[in-house]
């Protein structure tokens, strides 16, 4: 049977409605992005409320103070000891300022790098929770040693012999979300973000203006099903029907159905065998570039 020949209309609809699937597709980033961000989406003590017992929280660095903006503690999962570190953002204007609106100084990677060394000490699993815009960027951070802390954090983590297991549950943003993440399973919810940059900050630096965020967070490729692909993370953990800000509840349940096995399947690890896969893990996520770079090299470009 001969194929029917499409009319000059027709063809101009299928092209609108390609168009509109491409656009649609470019701002699914973004959208996840927004979610990400959302002001009910449940933070770290959300989810330690509803999957921890007796959560014992820890405070200070002993060197400057208490960061809020991270949260640590000893807690028990599931009847067994765990230690706890992760991102607290507030829900109301007054707590967003005393957490610093999840953004962290020197002395909270501080805390969570003292209170990863008790855990290390009394062989207790790590669970962090990834969620935050960044470290912050201020002056006094810088004058009190953001990046050497944030960096100390990423050298002693892979050195822990324990098992790690992260949780991305909104915003990875860059060296921020990374000072707590580097563990032997990533999970990350299906609406979070991790990336090395912001879309709008990407916009303003390549544009110059606000106007290409979509497009932006598309090939930045920040999303939990971009990030599987690139094996960033192990994985994508689902979230209730319009996002885990509808449902705190159920989100915390499918992180738990998730996260319970995944540390489960770590605790009988040797601790010289898990510092040798935490730090694979690592290692290998320039491989693509790597060969991409290789490639090119071998063509003669």
């Amino acid at each position: 049977m001969a194929p029917t020949e499409l009319t000059e209309d027709e063809l101009q609809q299928l092209r609108a409605e390609i168009e509109q699937l491409r656009k649609d597709n470019a701002s699914l980033a973004y959208k996840r992005t927004l979610m990400a961000r959302h002001d009910a989406r449940p933070y770290t003590l959300d989810y330690v409320q509803r999957l921890f017992l007796d959560f014992s929280e820890i405070h200070g660095d002993r060197r400057f103070g208490d960061d809020p903006a991270i949260v640590t503690g000893m807690a028990v999962y599931h009847g067994t000891p765990v230690m706890i570190v992760g991102h607290q953002k507030g829900r109301d204007l007054k707590q967003r300022q005393i957490r610093n609106f999840g953004c962290a100084q020197p002395e909270g990677y501080r805390k969570a790098m003292r209170a990863m060394k008790l855990a290390d000490k009394f062989s207790r699993p790590i669970i962090c929770f990834v969620d935050t815009p960044g470290a912050y960027p201020g002056v006094g951070a810088e004058e009190r040693g953001q990046a050497e802390a944030i960096a100390f954090n990423l050298r002693e983590m892979a050195r822990l012999e324990v098992p790690v297991v992260v949780c991305v549950i909104g915003e990875g943003g860059s060296g921020g979300a990374l000072g707590i993440a580097v563990g032997n399973r990533i999970l990350m919810q299906e609406n979070a973000i991790y990336t090395v940059i912001t879309p709008e900050g990407c916009s303003a630096i390549l544009w110059k203006d606000q106007s290409h965020v979509e497009v932006a967070a598309t090939a930045l490729k920040i999303t939990a099903a971009d990030l599987k692909k690139l094996e960033v993370i192990d994985e994508i953990v689902p979230e209730p029907t319009g996002g885990a800000h509808l449902d705190h509840d159920a989100a915390a349940d499918l992180l738990d159905k998730q996260l319970r096995p995944c540390l489960e399947s770590l605790m009988h690890i040797s601790p010289p065998e898990l510092r040798r896969q935490r730090y694979q893990k690592f290692r290998q996520l320039g491989a693509i570039a790597l060969s991409r770079e290789g490639s090119e090299a071998g063509s003669g470009r």
